[in-house]
């Protein structure tokens, strides 16, 4: 069964690294103007027709779904609109509303008029606490491992601080609270239990209303949790795969 992985907010694919290496026919895709052909989306409703057109173009029938953060609320809205197309979601570090703090939105609006100072900034880390800047988590997550971690780093800076903006906004602006119990695909929820970003009260809740959807908490886990802890992660979705 096809997998495709979606990352989130002003990143790419390189972030599913563990994933794709270790389930070798799976699909990382970047979003479109994330290092990748076309402008960025300016909605999750809009980058989630793009991954259905993605998902149609490369003949995938009903694919597992995965999608991180931002990620994860496209993926979420495509099994709204395209549900006989999904074979499967997993939701991994998202919600159903992905709320974005007014100071975090005008942090990267700054960067956007000083993208030395920002991705200075970013790549440092140096600014402020990891509950008061989004985007300055990947950098302060130790347990990336240092390759990994630079080539994350690396890719957004390429990606800019006006795309990110961009996606924080898609963000700020998806709430599907309301019609989660729409979904009928088998789901599984990952969440990191130590991420203060997308905390794991989030997929609980998730977990809750979604039909038959079961839950994974990865101890000691952050916002990205997968490329911190792989083999807790691979094991939770080779059991899910297997399920379906």
């Amino acid at each position: 069964m096809k997998m495709v992985f979606v990352h989130g907010s002003g990143g790419t694919g390189i972030v599913w690294k563990h994933q794709t290496e270790f389930f070798r026919d799976a699909d990382a895709v970047n979003l479109p103007g994330h290092l990748s052909a076309g402008e960025a989306c300016t909605s999750v409703e809009e980058y989630a027709e793009w991954l259905h057109d993605y998902v149609q173009s490369r003949g995938y029938v009903r694919p597992v779904l995965a999608g991180h953060s931002l990620g994860g609320g496209i993926v979420l809205q495509y099994a709204l609109d395209y549900p006989d197309d999904v074979g499967g979601l997993m939701l991994v570090g998202t919600g159903a509303k992905l709320r974005v703090a007014p100071h975090v939105l005008e942090a990267i609006r700054k960067g956007i008029e000083d993208p030395e100072s920002w991705l200075s900034e970013f790549i440092g880390a140096q600014l402020l606490a990891v509950e008061d800047v989004v985007f300055h988590v990947m950098a302060r997550e130790a347990g990336l491992d240092k390759s990994l971690r630079e080539q994350i780093l690396a890719d957004v800076g390429q990606v800019g601080a006006r795309v990110q903006l961009n996606d924080f906004l898609c963000c700020d602006r998806f709430n599907v609270m309301d019609r989660l119990l729409e979904i009928k695909a088998p789901t599984l929820v990952l969440a990191g239990s130590l991420d203060v970003l997308t905390p794991p009260k989030y997929g609980a809740y998730l977990a809750e209303h979604i039909e038959g959807a079961k839950m994974v908490v990865i101890e000691g886990g952050t916002h990205h949790f997968f490329a911190e802890k792989p083999e807790q992660t691979n094991r939770a979705i080779s059991h899910f795969i297997k399920s379906l």
